[in-house]
C-alpha cells in the first residue's frame, strides 16, 4: 500500500517511513501551499490534508504538532513550528522556549493529530500525546525541534539522545501513526 505523507518537514517524513510496517510505502508530496488557520492540531491536520488530497487526488495523511508547555498556559501549542517568528529555526525557537521559562523546568506534552483525507473529505482523525518535563538545556544531537529539550521521565533521555526507532516507540507522533495504521488495516 502507498500512503502520501503531506509533510515538507524531513524530520517528521523520516519518522513516519521508519515507523511504517512492511508493505506500506510513505511517500512524500511535493509541497503545496496551504491553510493552518484551525484553533486545534486536528483542524490544521484537517486543513491540511484536504488540501494535499485535493493537490494529489490520491489518499493523503496530514499532521499538525506541537509542543505544550503548562508554565506557559500551553504555548507554544499550534504555533510551535514559528514560536520565535514565521520563518523560525528550530535553534531560535528552542531558544525564544528558554527565555520565557527563564531557567524553570516545567512540565509539557508533545501533541500530534493526524487527519486522513481523500479529495473533499476527511476520512478520520487521529490523536497522540506523549508527557514530559522542558529541559532548561538543551541535552542530545539527535531529533529535531524542541526534540534537545523535552526530557522523558520512563526512559531518563531527551527525545535528542534517544534512537530514534525508540523515540518514535514513545512519541506523539508514533502513538497517532500506529493509531492511523491500525485504522487503514
Amino acid at each position: 500500500m502507498k500512503l502520501f505523507a503531506a509533510t515538507s518537514n524531513p524530520g517528521k517524513l523520516a519518522e513516519f517511513r521508519q515507523g511504517a510496517p512492511a508493505g506500506i510505502e510513505i511517500l512524500a508530496v511535493e509541497r503545496v501551499d496551504c491553510p493552518e488557520t484551525g484553533a486545534t492540531f486536528e483542524e490544521n491536520a484537517q486543513q491540511k490534508a484536504l488540501c494535499y488530497a485535493a493537490a494529489v487526488g490520491d489518499l493523503v495523511f496530514a499532521d499538525d504538532s506541537g509542543l505544550e508547555v503548562d508554565l506557559l498556559g500551553g504555548a507554544p501549542g499550534i504555533y510551535s513550528a514559528r514560536y520565535a517568528g514565521e520563518n523560525a529555526t528550530d535553534a531560535e525557537n528552542r531558544a525564544r522556549l528558554l527565555q520565557e521559562l527563564g531557567g524553570r523546568r516545567s512540565a509539557a506534552r508533545f501533541v500530534c493529530a493526524i487527519a486522513v483525507a481523500r479529495p473533499g473529505e476527511v476520512l478520520a482523525t487521529f490523536r497522540g500525546v506523549v508527557e514530559g518535563v522542558i529541559l532548561d538545556a538543551v541535552r542530545g544531537e539527535g531529533g529535531f525541534g524542541y526534540d534537545p529539550l523535552f526530557f522523558y521521565p520512563p526512559l531518563g533521555k531527551s527525545f535528542a539522545e534517544m534512537a530514534a526507532e525508540d523515540k518514535f516507540a514513545c512519541s506523539h507522533r508514533g502513538h497517532a501513526f500506529r493509531a492511523m495504521i491500525e485504522w487503514l488495516r
